[in-house]
């Protein structure tokens, strides 16, 4: 199959378009990517490859999900984690470093898209026959349907007692790419999951003085009682544990089956997602936090600027004067601070809670607008938060897709110009 790009020449008149223009070249734009082309959907894909996993995660951290969770969706079940540790001639260790994951997704994206747009979509409006997507450099581009699978970057979430205080003394994990300069430093990590463990890690390695304030009762530790459960020594293992590995026995089967899950009623799946995603630790992490104060059960209730950084003040009274506090509470999903999508396409968007309501093939209320990863987490359930989940997303996208009458071959309309790898057809507005 041919390979195609949208990337106009600078003299060119018309507007180029595309039946489907993916924003977003991460695990999710990427498995969509290669589910939709495999298919013959013309396609192509706005962004940086894997930019979140590379700049908005500390470096020295490691994958949380197993290695049969961790490969990118394809629709031939290949390019895989295995594959790609035999192309480097180098075995990848487990637990698997986010550098090489970030490696991993790159040589995936030249396999399946090696045409990836690097320019980032500004604007979408609507047109009678589907999109306009504005660029940074000041084109256009037209598409039929757009899928939007432009990750978490933009949802972090920082709790209000922290509204206060600059950057410089209080910021979200997803802020740092290099913990390093926080040596010498008193942090204060707030989060009881496993990106705030990590990060305590991390920092106490790099020489910082470190505290971590968790809400609930107890750390959970992932996979230390499972023992011969999860070996391959177990013949049931491949019934109690589906490789998505998201949630415990049971209701890891309805979770990796998101058709399902969406089905069920809303307070069951409530339930369902809450028991599927708890804030946890990788088990293989306890070991390097055995030096690190964690204090369960307590609240931050304030913080404010100090004359020398940072106080902050528990719901039991007690006070902490440190020089940082690292905010690694998550990400709570709001389309609409994808600056992206104009408040005309919001308007036309159902929601719950900031995610879009989803049907058939991940598609919106506006139709021909998709929503991939997190943002699907409502309709579709907890396996859309991770890596796993993009195999199925990327082909239920193709089946929704590749269906539609509306998906046509650009020689089959009159008049259509090719301009080096690009296709460009007429698109009346």
């Amino acid at each position: 199959m041919e390979v195609v790009a949208v990337r106009p020449e600078r003299a060119m008149k018309t507007e180029p378009s595309v039946n489907v223009a993916i924003i977003g070249a991460g695990p999710y734009g990427l498995a969509a990517a290669a589910h939709l082309r495999a298919a013959t959907v013309e396609t192509c894909v706005f962004g940086e490859t894997m930019e979140f996993w590379e700049t908005q995660m500390p470096m020295g951290m490691c994958l949380r999900s197993s290695w049969a969770a961790s490969h990118i969706g394809h629709p031939r079940r290949a390019l895989t984690l295995d594959e790609f540790s035999a192309s480097e001639r180098s075995s990848i260790s487990k637990p698997i470093p986010l550098d090489r994951f970030v490696g991993y997704g790159r040589w995936f994206q030249r396999h399946v898209a090696p045409d990836v747009d690097r320019r980032r979509v500004v604007r979408i409006e609507r047109e009678s026959k589907g999109f306009r997507l504005r660029l940074d450099d000041g084109d256009a581009v037209l598409a039929r349907r757009v899928v939007v699978a432009a990750g978490i970057s933009r949802f972090g979430w920082r709790p209000p007692q922290f509204d206060g205080l600059s950057t410089e003394l209080a910021s979200h994990s997803g802020e740092h790419r290099d913990l390093r300069h926080f040596s010498g430093r008193r942090v204060v990590v707030v989060g009881g999951g496993q990106s705030a463990l990590e990060s305590a890690a991390l920092l106490q390695e790099a020489g910082a003085e470190v505290e971590v304030i968790a809400r609930q009762e107890r750390i959970r530790w992932l996979d230390q009682r499972a023992g011969w459960l999860k070996s391959h020594r177990n013949p049931l293992r491949s019934l109690l544990y589906p490789p998505t590995d998201v949630g415990p026995p049971i209701l890891n089967r309805i979770v990796a089956a998101p058709d399902v899950f969406r089905r069920l009623p809303r307070a069951m799946r409530e339930r369902i997602a809450f028991r599927s995603i708890r804030p946890a630790g990788a088990g293989w992490l306890a070991g390097r936090l055995h030096d690190v104060p964690i204090r369960t059960s307590r609240v931050v209730e304030a913080a404010r600027r100090a004359e020398d950084g940072v106080e902050v003040r528990l719901d039991d009274g007690s006070r902490r004067n440190i020089d940082h506090v690292l905010i690694c509470t998550g990400y709570r999903v709001d389309i609409a601070r994808y600056s992206f999508l104009t408040p005309d396409l919001l308007s036309s968007v159902r929601t719950a809670d900031g995610y879009p309501l989803l049907i058939d093939g991940f598609e919106s209320s506006l139709a021909g607008l998709h929503f991939l990863g997190a943002a699907a987490a409502w309709s579709y359930g907890p396996l859309c938060r991770f890596v796993s989940g993009t195999a199925f997303s990327g082909r239920a996208l193709a089946r929704r897709i590749a269906g539609d009458r509306a998906v046509i071959s650009p020689a089959a309309v009159p008049g259509h110009e090719r301009i080096g790898a690009v296709r460009a057809e007429p698109f009346s507005s």
